[in-house]
């Protein structure tokens, strides 16, 4: 059950529509979600933070050290270890010396990992466009304009 199916059956006025707009908008999410990692992993044999740390990387041409992986990931050191252990053994990434710091490296996309990068992307974009097919070149543009109202008056 979706997070929004938990609202049928009650009548809109025993829920703020703050609320079943926020239920909606998880439960796209999710369902989107669901879909790339799927289409990930039956097209490419990967996972979503394979992906997300890959085109982390395919941003910073020089690479980036393991700490500003983690924090543009929002995830742990050891999360970003493990992935990174991964992918430089597929030669897909490299670890290189950081200059003047002896205990720091910065990861990098190797050749064959920004070739298969730049083929995931491409699969991915075509996944997201087609989860919005039902909603016209106008639609699309209102509503990201209006999350972007949504997203300012949240943000700190």
């Amino acid at each position: 059950m979706d997070k929004e199916a938990r609202l049928h059956g009650t009548t809109s006025a025993e829920h703020p529509q703050a609320l079943r707009l926020w239920l909606r908008l998880l439960t796209c999410t999710q369902l989107i979600e669901t879909r790339v990692r799927g289409g990930l992993r039956e097209r490419f044999n990967t996972t979503l933070p394979r992906f997300d740390l890959m085109a982390q990387l395919e941003r910073s041409v020089d690479g980036l050290k393991m700490n500003e992986l983690s924090r543009r990931m929002m995830v742990t050191r050891g999360n970003i270890t493990g992935i990174t252990d991964q992918l430089v053994g597929e030669g897909l990434v490299e670890r290189l010396a950081v200059p003047g710091d002896r205990r720091a490296s910065r990861v990098a996309l190797t050749k064959k990992g920004r070739r298969l990068f730049n083929t995931m992307a491409l699969a991915h974009e075509d996944w997201i466009v087609k989860a919005f097919a039902g909603l016209g070149a106008k639609d699309i543009t209102t509503l990201h304009t209006l999350l972007g109202h949504v997203k300012k008056g949240i943000s700190p």
